[in-house]
């Protein structure tokens, strides 16, 4: 299927179907881009630029979001909650009139239903715990032994502080175990940071 998404470039950021994303909008091309969903369906595309730079090139994978939650303050900026729908595949950037980016991109698929082994499941979680340690990260994991096996993968990966570049290869993955493979790598990986230090990166 394919639709077009006015979309919001942000590096670091990633979103996937089901979890939410606040977000705090001040730049008024992207205060109009909000005001413009509202007025429409409410839904936006997140997705990463390639580099730190205006108007940078973007990745080619993002994920759909619909504003839940919406306040807005006395100044015109915004403070939403994005919930997300689905990933999308960007087919050609939109040559527009409007301050924000457009773009026309096809929606993915998602598979239906998908579990992890117990060997699996128990790999994620003993990483995870090793590097919330590492980090000085406090968690709650009788509430994350409860999650399901898709919550859990995604949710680890979206508010991991990875790089971009390790974030983008987690939203690309093709499905759940593709991306719990290589969400277990990089918890091994960046868990040998030193916090103190800040986070290491894969360039």
């Amino acid at each position: 299927m394919s639709t077009r998404l006015s979309i919001f470039p942000l590096t670091g950021a990633i979103l996937f179907p089901g979890l939410q994303l606040p977000l705090h909008i001040f730049e008024p091309r992207y205060r109009a881009m909000v005001g413009d969903a509202l007025a429409r369906d409410r839904r936006i595309g997140m997705i990463q630029p390639t580099e730190p730079t205006e108007d940078a090139p973007l990745y080619q994978i993002g994920c759909v979001g619909k504003i839940e939650d919406v306040e807005t303050s006395e100044d015109g900026r915004y403070n939403i909650v994005l919930t997300g729908e689905s990933r999308f595949r960007i087919t050609r950037e939109l040559d527009v009139t409007t301050p924000f980016r457009q773009v026309e991109a096809e929606l993915i698929k998602e598979e239906d239903e998908e579990f992890l082994s117990l060997g699996e499941r128990a790999s994620v979680e003993y990483e995870a715990r090793k590097f919330a340690d590492s980090q000085g990260y406090a968690i709650d994991w009788d509430s994350v032994a409860k999650l399901d096996d898709v919550t859990l993968i995604n949710g680890v990966s979206q508010i991991a502080p990875f790089d971009a570049a390790a974030k983008q290869g987690l939203l690309e993955a093709k499905n759940l175990r593709e991306r719990c493979d290589l969400l277990v790598s990089l918890l091994e990986f960046f868990g040998k940071g030193d916090p103190d230090e800040g986070t290491v990166t894969l360039q």
